[in-house]
């Protein structure tokens, strides 16, 4: 074979794997921006859900400390967040939402509360339904974050 030919294949050759190797790297570095962008939508979504079932839920359960009969467009409100959180949520973040809805459902069934058994009930942490909701919200989040990196 020539010299010159050997030189211009060699070229080529060279051309062709610089050209693969950076749309490569350009189609990888895409495919992560996307897959960011996505988890970003996705946290975000979540954010709004947790925080109008946290709200919903501090309503439902104040009124169930202070009332027998059932606020049934706020449990309705709770169950379609519930419903929506099946969807998108981790297996813990729903259980844990199952739950605080099964105590505000018994809360209903209990005396009313007074004033001053609410704040013995908020001074001693009882009143808290939602720690574990949050604890599993944010271990969920952090989840996500890591998947990110």
């Amino acid at each position: 074979m020539d010299g010159s030919i050997i030189s211009a294949l060699a070229a080529l050759t060279g051309a062709v794997v610089g050209s693969l190797t950076s749309g490569i790297a350009n189609w990888i570095n895409h495919r992560s921006q996307l897959r960011a962008q996505w988890l970003n939508h996705e946290r975000n979504r979540r954010q709004i859900l947790y925080k109008d079932f946290i709200e919903e839920a501090s309503k439902c359960h104040i009124d169930a400390l202070q009332h027998n009969e059932a606020d049934i467009p706020g449990l309705v409100g709770l169950y379609a967040k519930l419903s929506r959180m099946r969807v998108l949520s981790s297996p813990q973040v729903i259980e844990n939402a199952e739950i605080v809805t099964r105590k505000i459902l018994d809360t209903y069934l209990e005396p009313e509360k007074s004033f001053f058994e609410l704040r013995e009930m908020a001074i001693d942490g009882t009143i808290d339904l939602l720690r574990g909701f949050s604890s599993a919200c944010h271990d969920e989040f952090e989840d996500i974050k890591t998947r990110q990196l």
